[in-house]
């Protein structure tokens, strides 16, 4: 070859940055926090705040996907905050502390966690009963990924996996009826290989629709190696 928190309440730990002031430089000048340097350990805290808003549904895959590639990018510390500035319960530099929540104010359910796969240098298996969102978002880079659906807990018949994956392989191992559709999968340098029914005219009891980008990777969608030896027999 070239990790998913659970959501919260971002008001809970919404502290991405502290307010200090004006600091002197090297100079003799002196600058503020908004335009300090930022570590790659405060790229990651915003990143889990952001997936945390995802699973709050206060931002779609596509801005989630958007925003981690402009935290991942940033210089600064104003750079980083850009990406939460329209987030409730962030706060930023240079602004006060939220005012804490009324005890009649209602705190948003948490979501259920795993619909954010993020991986580097890594393995990632899923298997056994473990529970299925109607979304799932992978971003990995140089990782191995493995989902096996043949013994999860679903919550909807169509699943859809979207893709942001960079030197990595996802293999999809679902049951005997399911159906996979990678037809949506805007390939650089990759591969597929698809050993499962399409579902271009009907879809199975399980329908996975896999889209996004993959880039010097591979994805491979089959069945256990049960059913494609029987399917293998009998000439299906």
């Amino acid at each position: 070859m070239c990790g998913t928190p659970a959501v919260g309440n971002l008001d809970a730990m919404g502290e991405a940055m502290s307010t200090s002031g004006m600091r002197p430089t090297a100079t003799g000048g002196a600058v503020g926090d908004r335009d300090l340097r930022v570590s790659d350990a405060e790229r990651e805290h915003v990143g889990t705040l952001l997936q945390r808003a995802v699973g709050l549904g206060m931002l779609s895959l596509g801005e989630f996907t958007e925003r981690m590639d402009t935290a991942l990018a940033a210089k600064t510390r104003g750079e980083l905050n850009a990406v939460l500035v329209d987030l409730p319960g962030i706060r930023l530099n240079g602004q006060p502390q939220p005012a804490p929540a009324s005890y009649g104010r209602p705190r948003p359910a948490p979501a259920p966690a795993g619909n954010v796969i993020r991986s580097r240098l890594s393995s990632v298996n899923r298997r056994g009963r473990w529970q299925v969102p109607s979304s799932l978002y992978l971003s990995n880079h140089m990782s191995s990924v493995t989902l096996d659906f043949t013994e999860a807990i679903m919550s909807t018949q169509v699943v859809e996996l979207r893709m942001d994956d960079f030197c990595s392989s996802l293999t999809l191992i679902v049951p005997g009826e399911a159906t996979v559709d990678l037809d949506g999968l805007e390939l650089t340098g990759s591969s597929i290989t698809n050993k499962v029914r399409g579902g271009s005219t009907t879809i199975g009891p399980l329908h996975l629709v896999v889209h996004g980008k993959l880039r010097f990777g591979s994805v491979t969608a089959k069945y256990p190696f049960g059913v494609q030896w029987r399917r293998l027999v009998s000439g299906a």
